[in-house]
């Protein structure tokens, strides 16, 4: 029985990346604003409803739960010594916390493994692989455009010598490398907050539609849900200290960080879905 539940759910989730898929070349098709950020909410939408799914099957059928577990993926962001991976990191990790992740991070950022049920890390992958490219895109125009020259970044530097060393905070020019870091951390946190704004509502939604115990229930499987997904985390992890997205010596500009906010307001999802399903190559 078991292996027959697993077939199901592998058949369903094929279903649920081909119609994501969908969903991208829809938004990359148009070029009307509004419509590409109702796609990409509409993807993250489909997402949340089937995790709800998943999470009302395994509440009421107790081989759907035995049969379906959490697990654990590493998945690679790019090459040691690249610039701004913490970026993609933080990008990566933005869009797996709308769709019920725990990740881990590598301490060069080269790889995030990912700690959820299989579906979640399914989607949050196809969203990350179109999003990635378009931020790094989006940084790339901002940089071409020149508009950054003229503007300042706050960074911590050392001054003094010997006994009188001591932190201090300076406003220095604007650097293509400090104005991308900030540009695309920007665009990294503008991106999280419209997927959880579309979880939330898939949510809210759900509830709604029910009444009564049924509401109860679904809310008591999102909450089970998400102490398994915890709890599978913390017997997993290996993990060590913290992860921080930026450093304070990275540099600061509210300029290019408006920039990027700007550009994750607009971001649509783009690639061709035929590249969903599968696995991806880290940023080159």
């Amino acid at each position: 029985m078991s292996g027959v539940l697993d077939t199901l759910w592998g058949m369903r989730d094929d279903k649920l990346l081909t119609r994501i898929a969908g969903l991208l070349r829809q938004a990359e098709g148009t070029d009307n604003e509004h419509e590409a950020q109702a796609f990409m909410a509409a993807a993250q939408r489909l997402a949340t409803a089937s995790s709800i799914d998943l999470a009302l099957a395994r509440a009421h059928d107790p081989a759907a739960r035995a049969a379906t577990v959490p697990i654990t993926r590493q998945v690679a962001i790019g090459e040691a010594g690249k610039r701004g991976l913490k970026t993609y990191v933080q990008l990566f990790v933005q869009i797996a916390r709308a769709n019920d992740l725990t990740c881990d991070v590598a301490s060069n950022s080269t790889f995030v493994i990912a700690y959820g049920f299989e579906s979640d890390i399914d989607a949050t992958e196809a969203l990350y692989t179109s999003l990635v490219i378009q931020m790094v895109a989006a940084s790339d125009a901002y940089l071409k455009s020149g508009v950054y020259k003229g503007e300042t970044a706050r960074q911590v530097v050392t001054v003094g010598t010997g006994y009188f060393r001591r932190k201090a905070v300076q406003e220095k020019p604007l650097s293509p490398i400090t104005a991308r870091l900030n540009f695309q951390s920007a665009f990294a946190e503008r991106i999280g907050k419209r997927l959880q704004e579309a979880r939330d509502e898939q949510r809210a939604q759900a509830l709604a539609l029910e009444a009564g115990d049924r509401a109860t229930s679904t809310a008591v499987a999102l909450r089970d849900k998400e102490l398994e997904v915890k709890d599978y985390y913390t017997r997993s992890t290996t993990a060590r200290g913290s992860w921080r997205p930026t450093s304070a010596r990275s540099g600061y500009s509210s300029a290019a960080r408006q920039a990027g906010d700007r550009a994750g307001r607009r971001a649509r999802l783009g690639p061709d879905g035929a590249a969903l399903p599968g696995g991806r190559r880290g940023i080159e």
